[in-house]
């Protein structure tokens, strides 16, 4: 497969994405890094200038879409590969107040949605480009203890899979990625047991690996992404069982 010329990462002040951000910086390649955090994006697009990237940095809110497409469809010629990974959570125990979930789906779904119609215009006209979806291993079954957030990265699972069929033929590819836990902050605020946590460098690798493959999901570790496809083939009462042994009830 053709090695990425422009990298669009979203989410890059944020552990895993500046893993990514990391894992493609290379002599010759661009790097469109996006964040909310101004002075840890300075520090990321520092270190990847050092391993001889291009780097252009946007410090934008991405519930703000109309700026969000603003950039993106600025930026989209250039960009070959748009790694869609921004996203944020809540959960019951912090009470999950209405403004905490709206909040949520405006950066989970409805600012993930706007990335990819920012930059697949330019994609399909050109019938050449890649589109990974950040979801989780959580879109495989709803957990109590984060049913907005579960709810969104089923959503991305969903979407990126239907792209995936539609895009199909016109030479733009579509994965969906459903890491466990990693260890950034995001995973910190997650109240339940944090089974085989991966460092940040390893989920970035691992993604990468897969992207070059143009695997339709990157799913892994393997045990718990397989166990949470097993939740969501059991019957619905024995899984909700199972999930409260495991310790991720309400």
């Amino acid at each position: 497969m053709r090695a990425p010329a422009g990298v669009l990462i979203t989410g890059a002040s944020g552990g895993l994405g500046a893993a990514l951000a990391a894992a493609y910086a290379s002599p010759g390649r661009a790097l469109w890094l996006q964040g909310r955090r101004a002075e840890r994006l300075d520090e990321v697009a520092r270190a990847c200038r050092a391993s001889g990237a291009r780097v252009e940095t946007r410090v934008l809110d991405l519930a703000d879409v109309p700026a969000l497409l603003a950039w993106t469809q600025g930026v989209a010629e250039g960009v070959d590969l748009a790694v869609v990974n921004a996203g944020i959570t809540s959960n019951v125990r912090d009470g999950e107040s209405w403004d905490e979930v709206d909040r949520l789906l405006q950066v989970n779904v409805r600012a993930a949605f706007a990335t990819v119609a920012g930059v697949l215009p330019a994609m399909r006209a050109r019938r050449r480009g890649q589109i990974a979806l950040v979801s989780s291993i959580a879109a495989w079954f709803g957990m109590p203890l984060t049913p907005a957030y579960c709810a969104s990265k089923a959503a991305l699972k969903a979407y990126g899979e239907s792209l995936r069929g539609w895009l199909a033929h016109e030479g733009v590819e579509v994965s969906v990625v459903l890491p466990g836990f990693v260890r950034t902050a995001m995973s910190e605020r997650f109240p339940g047991p944090k089974r085989l946590m991966l460092e940040p460098p390893d989920a970035a690798r691992r993604i990468v690996a897969g992207l070059e493959r143009n695997r339709a999901r990157i799913a892994f570790p393997f045990v718990p992404s397989f166990g949470m496809w097993a939740l969501g083939a059991l019957p619905a009462g024995l899984a909700q069982r199972l999930i409260a042994v495991m310790g991720y009830g309400r």
